[in-house]
Order: structure tokens, then C-alpha cells, then sequence
């Protein structure tokens, strides 16, 4: 989700009626479950190949590029 549709999302969300706030809400938290499941499978196919250090490493390069912007 880019930064427009997060703003659309929260708009709309400001402006549903109750109801609507907390299908928005389930909806948020089953993206979320869904992400974190996903992110542990992407863990376990990067350790089964041997790319988990080398993802390490990457990350560690743009993290640190980001906080040096």
C-alpha cells in the first residue's frame, strides 16, 4: 500500500460510521496476520537456501543508508 491509498484508507476510515470503522479495523488486522505470516515463510525459504545472512547484510546497508538521509 503506497502512502496515497494509507491516506485514502484513513480518510475513509475517519468518515465511516461505526460499523464500518470496525470492518475497517478487522480488515487491518487480517492484513497484518496475513504480512506476518508471509514473512515467516519468506524466513524460512531465505534459511533453507542460505540467503538469511546475506538478507541480514542487505538490510543492515539500507537501514543504514536510510537513518545517513
Amino acid at each position: 500500500m503506497n502512502e496515497k491509498d494509507k491516506k485514502e484508507f484513513l480518510g475513509d476510515f475517519k468518515k465511516a460510521d461505526g460499523e464500518t470503522k470496525l470492518d475497517m479495523w478487522y480488515y487491518a488486522l487480517e492484513q497484518e496476520v496475513l504480512w506476518e505470516q508471509m514473512l515467516a515463510e519468506m524466513s524460512l525459504i531465505a534459511r533453507e537456501q542460505g540467503m538469511d545472512k546475506e538478507l541480514d547484510k542487505m538490510v543492515e546497508k539500507e537501514m543504514k543508508k536510510i537513518k545517513s538521509e
